[in-house]
């Protein structure tokens, strides 16, 4: 009897969704093709999601493609992390083992923590990073099994994903950028009320371009008509369409269940209301089934075999007979795998569990507990503490939730499902008053646990207290990125401590807040350091007093260089190794080994970087190797060793790509594209950069990024490109925090910018505002090209009308800024000949000679941008001194070769004029520098290469003197309409957006050496 049943419940005929399967069929054909898809398919619970991938299913598999499908689990707050993931790794793990196999290799333990089958993770957290080094080696893996082959993911129910799951699908939609993958994500669209998690994921989806969504409708009559035609064999009475259609409205799981239940006899006592209607065939089925059907629903999204048995307490061939009429009936299914049951649909699940009474619902949940406990193995392993967990809470058992709630809650975090072990922690918060107090006395602190213990390094499991777990609660919730949530808990645990004098907790709380200001952009955070620093004045070292130490330095580092900071880190050292804490050790050799780098002392302070990095890579100390991988390159960079940097930058890269450190890889390969640029590769610098820009993830790597491309617009002479990255720079550093690495970089970049289009009011800004902040002992990488940069704008605009006013004042805020900052090192050395070149330029004085050495002393730290430069500033000056023009060809030749070589077209363009002006040719024959025929007018000639006609080179002659348009029409005996259509002419063909840019760069280039009498009577005719 069950036969037909089985059979006639779901039709036959797939209906309808023909454009949203031709959408599906599109992106697999697609992905095949090599460019990875991302779907997501949305509609209201039973409108025909599953059978619709059940219809791509059977297409993909056609063709040949793998298709692996992990569902969401419906089990609160004390959710499966990773559940879907682990569902669908596992089931490409059976059909693809070796493949998987070969694709893990090296990362197997990391991987572990989604798929555990793979090996071991319970090596303890290792830091706020490890949830974004699993994510990359996930989107890696996936590309890897789907290199050779079309892999299809799909993850059912996103209504029900935890935030772990939630966060790598958003992470994979993003990364994703290779391979032949499709990964589909399917969701109850009538669930996603307006506060649910999922909103604000399917947003940030939305803006992806990469992102299709398809949304679901009901089916319209006809198509109920089809359908019923399917599941009865027969076309439909019309009455009994219209009755069908009416009820359902279009839904196709309840056209099934309204179509099964009416061919039973269950017409007239049919409830309209959406629970009878889920309920109506479970009450047909015998009373064992329908028992059985309970227990199921309360036991989670799938119940295994051997559990159900020991749950149901039934003999096994009556638990067969009773499973028998309740999947005859469609009512449970068997899973995949074969070992356990499921509901056929959720929907009905949800009503039978709705169904239970409150006293029957905690009596199902001790039952499956005492099983569980009884008998561990009736689960999987990554499994059994977290469900052990929910039917403990879910049975109201405070004295035995409690313990396995905490137990969970470790499992969470070494899975880096930061935010599962934050829903956990906070329902142990809620269990702690209600568990007995000898059960509570028995809990100890994780031996690995994120929250540093506040007597010493590492003494071991303590008593766990009320406040041990608002402090891993903390961690959890800023690693888990709820970092309001954290920050709450944070202050909430504040005024607990107001009644205990518990010093060394307090500061480590002030030390959390610290960082959470600074993430939460509201605050640089050092009012709270020093806050915690005076919490452990006068008491024994520990590992709380050598955090906060080292978190001072690493604060100074970055806003206040100098020897304060330094001193800052050498105290963390101490206080570290007294206590025998060697993380925090390294992490204050890094700082301190950059500190005095910064303030002289290269070869000391790099020498312990290379030290810490060499000793982390040994401990396999993840965030110490990648902070590592960042501060050494730019550390190196910083003092002229470039080609050093680049290579320790390749190291850092290789070690952030093996741990999966995506946005440290995208900052070491920004680093790595600045010291490329130094060295004159600017080619391998724009591909670095690209390659960095599929990686990054925090606005400040992505900041760094734009810095660099701004850097390489501005020497090539893209203004427009070199100022969009600039404000994309400045945007993602944001004002929250201001750091000079992060401010007057971009401050010297938008002066540059300026001053090339004749903008010099707006130039001086940029400067009077960063220099009234000062340039503090330590940040002289920054410092001194910013100060030469000024300098050259005051130099270039000598001899323009109105530029006079605030030269003065600048030079002065120059000179005496310079005095403050040391040029121990040769890099600093050479930046400040050019200032003092530079000044004395812009003062009036050529000084050859200072251009001279300066140009050595960039040949010294290979920098060819800067020698080509100053080259062109020597050549210059030799022939303002009327140097023999033979002693002035060959920096010249020399400079234009070389920033043409690099495509620095600005710099080209300038000594190609230059040589114009001197009739000195920059095309020997013989390879030697020689002189060119005197050019009877060497500006007209300048001014023809421009494109400019004679008439508009008398136009801009004019422009250049401050005329208006109805001044040069006067003047020219033309009209006023003539006279701006030959201004707008001249501005297209120079290039530049105003009348002012048009006149500075006539006056650089010295197109009308002899100036413009005053204004006064039109001249006469010629």
């Amino acid at each position: 009897m069950l036969g037909p049943v089985e059979t006639r419940s779901v039709s036959p005929v797939f209906v309808g969704r023909t454009g949203e399967l031709t959408a599906l069929t599109q992106a697999l054909s697609r992905a095949t093709a090599g460019e990875p898809q991302a779907l997501l398919i949305g509609g209201e619970a039973g409108v025909g999601k599953t059978r619709l991938i059940e219809e791509l299913h059977a297409v993909a598999c056609a063709e040949s493609a793998v298709v692996a499908v992990g569902g969401c689990v419906e089990i609160g707050a004390d959710g499966l992390p990773f559940a879907p993931f682990s569902t669908a790794l596992r089931s490409l793990r059976r059909q693809l083992p070796d493949e998987l196999t070969a694709a893990s290799e090296g990362q197997q333990d990391e991987l572990a923590r989604i798929l555990p089958e793979l090996g071991q993770s319970d090596r303890g957290a290792l830091g706020e990073d490890g949830t974004a080094r699993l994510f990359e080696l996930t989107a890696r893996l996936l590309e890897r099994l789907a290199a050779d082959r079309t892999v299809v993911l799909v993850l059912e129910d996103l209504h029900w994903a935890d935030a772990s799951t939630r966060h790598l699908l958003a992470y994979l939609f993003r990364a994703l950028r290779r391979g032949r993958l499709v990964v589909i994500a399917t969701y109850r669209a009538d669930d996603i009320h307006r506060r649910h998690p999922l909103r604000p994921l399917l947003a940030e989806l939305d803006r992806l371009r990469s992102v299709r969504r398809i949304e679901l409708s009901r089916f319209t009559r006809a198509e109920v008509r089809r359908q019923l035609a399917g599941i009865l064999t027969a076309e439909p009475d019309p009455a009994l369409l219209d009755q069908i259609f009416e009820r359902s409205d279009g839904n196709a799981f309840f056209v099934e269940e309204l179509a099964c239940s009416m061919e039973a006899g269950s017409r007239t006592g049919l409830s309209d209301s959406l629970r009878d209607l889920l309920l109506v065939r479970v009450e047909t089925l015998p009373e064992d089934a329908q028992r059985i059907a309970r227990i199921v629903a309360e036991g989670g999204a799938t119940v295994e075999y051997p559990l159900l048995l020991a749950v149901a307490r039934l003999a096994e061939d009556d638990l067969i007979e009773a499973l028998r009429a309740a999947v005859g009936a469609n009512i449970l299914l068997p899973t995949a795998d074969g070992d356990g049951y499921r509901f056929r649909h959720s929907l009905v699940r949800e009503a039978v569990s709705d169904d239970l009474l409150p006293g029957e619902r905690s009596r199902l949940n001790r039952r499956y507990a005492e099983v569980l406990e009884a008998e561990p193995s009736l689960v999987r392993a990554d499994e059994r503490t977290t469900r052990l967990a929910g039917y403990w809470y879910n049975a109201h058992d405070a004295a035995k939730a409690l313990p396995v709630v905490l137990r969970a809650s470790v499992e969470a975090r070494r899975r880096y499902a930061h935010c599962e072990q934050l829903r956990l922690l906070e329902r142990a918060m809620e269990l702690w008053d209600d568990a007995p107090e000898d059960v509570r006395r028995t809990l100890r602190t994780p031996d690995d646990a994120e929250a540093y213990p506040p007597g010493g390094g590492d003494p071991g499991p303590t008593p766990l207290r009320y406040l041990d777990l608002m402090a891993e609660a903390t961690v959890a919730a800023r690693f888990g990125g709820e970092r309001e949530r954290a920050l709450a808990i944070s202050k909430k645990a504040m005024r607990v401590l107001d009644g205990e004098n518990d010093p060394l907790r307090a500061a480590w709380f002030w030390t959390q807040r610290s960082r959470l200001t600074q993430e939460l952009t509201r605050g640089d955070g050092r009012q709270e350091l020093a806050t915690a620093e005076e919490l452990v004045r006068g008491l024994p070292p520990s590992a709380v007093h050598a955090d906060i130490l080292v978190n001072i330095a690493s604060w100074g580092a970055v806003h206040r260089p100098g020897p304060e900071s330094l001193a800052a880190a050498e105290r963390a050292v101490r206080y570290a190794r007294l206590v025998g804490a060697e993380h925090i050790e390294l992490h204050a050799r890094l700082t301190r080994g950059w500190l005095a780098a910064d303030a002289g002392d290269a070869e000391g302070g790099i020498a312990e970087m290379y030290e810490v990095r060499d000793r982390a890579d040994e401990l396999g100390a993840v965030g110490i190797m990648g902070r590592a991988s960042i501060n050494l390159p730019s550390t190196l960079e910083s003092v002229g060793r470039s080609e050093e940097a680049v290579a320790a930058a390749d190291h850092g890269i290789l070690v952030c790509h093996q741990r999966g450190l995506a946005n440290m890889e995208a900052w070491v390969r920004a680093n790595q594209a600045q010291s490329l640029f130094s060295l004159g590769r600017w080619s391998e610098a724009d591909t670095v950069l690209d390659e960095a820009e599929g990686l990054a993830q925090s606005p400040t790597a992505r900041g760094l990024i734009a810095v660099r491309r701004a850097e390489l617009a501005l020497a090539c002479g893209e203004l427009d490109e070199a100022q969009s990255h600039v404000d994309l720079a400045r945007a993602s550093f944001g004002m929250h925090d201001p750091q000079p690495q992060h401010y007057i970089a971009p401050a010297r970049l938008a002066m540059g910018i300026a001053a090339q289009r004749g903008r010099r009011a707006e130039a001086r800004a940029e400067f009077e505002r960063i220099s009234a902040r000062g340039f503090p002992p330590g940040t002289q990488r920054y410092a001194l090209p910013m100060l030469c940069a000024a300098v050259a704008m005051e130099a270039d605009g000598l001899g323009l009308p109105g530029t006079d006013a605030g030269r003065a004042a600048t030079l002065a805020a120059v000179r005496t800024h310079a005095k403050r900052l040391p040029t121990l090192v040769p890099v600093w050395h050479a930046y400040g000949l050019m200032l003092e070149a530079e000044l004395a330029r812009a003062e009036g004085s050529p000084a050859p000679e200072l251009w001279e050495r300066a140009v050595a002393a960039f040949e010294a730290v290979e920098r060819p941008y800067e020698v080509a430069l100053v080259r062109h500033h020597w050549a210059a000056a030799l022939l303002d001194c009327h140097a023999d023009r033979t002693e002035a060809a060959g920096p010249l030749l020399q400079a234009h070769s070389e920033a043409t070589r690099l495509g620095a077209r600005f710099l080209a363009e300038r000594t190609a004029l230059l040589a114009g002006r001197a009739r000195i040719s920059l095309s020997p024959a013989s390879g030697a520098p020689t002189t060119a025929a005197p050019d009877p007018d060497p500006a007209r000639s300048l001014a023809r290469s421009l494109g400019l006609t004679p008439r508009e080179q008398d136009v801009l002659r004019l422009v250049a003197a401050g005329r208006s348009n109805r001044r040069i029409a006067e003047e020219l005996y033309i009209s006023p309409k003539t006279a701006s259509v030959h201004v707008s002419n001249i501005l297209a063909k120079l290039g530049v957006s105003g009348r002012t840019e048009a006149a500075a760069l006539a006056h650089r280039l010295h197109l009308f050496p002899d100036p413009v009498e005053p204004a006064g009577q039109p001249r006469a005719a010629t």
